[in-house]
């Protein structure tokens, strides 16, 4: 979609500080960080939330977590906890309808988060 800022960022046709990517997934540096570590992951492929995923999506979720995984280990804080989130519609926090994660580490997390 070409008013989706996610799906231009996977394209390669907006810019993004990508730190790992899969053939169904991508993973780059949030532009506003709340934590030391933010990052956002997304699929290549437009979902517009987490409300719309459905079974033929088992691939990019498993990418998804596998890249949390990865980015986590090379920011140095796979062993100290990090949080992953999305956010389901407005009342929900999502801004931005394209089905993403956010990967947030390197501080003490709080609970409950908002």
């Amino acid at each position: 979609m070409k008013d989706c800022v996610f799906c231009r960022i996977a394209a390669g046709e907006e810019p993004a500080e990508v730190l790992d990517e899969t053939e169904t997934a991508i993973a780059f540096r949030d532009i506003a960080p709340v934590a030391p570590v933010h990052v956002q992951l997304i699929p290549r492929e437009h979902i517009p939330s987490a409300a719309e995923v459905g079974e033929r999506h088992a691939r990019v979720l498993v990418d998804l977590f596998l890249l949390a995984q990865r980015v986590s280990r090379a920011a140095g804080i796979a062993g100290r906890g990090w949080r992953l989130v999305t956010n389901v519609g407005r009342e929900g926090g999502q801004h931005i309808e394209h089905l993403h994660l956010h990967l947030l580490g390197g501080r003490q997390m709080g609970w409950p988060p908002g």
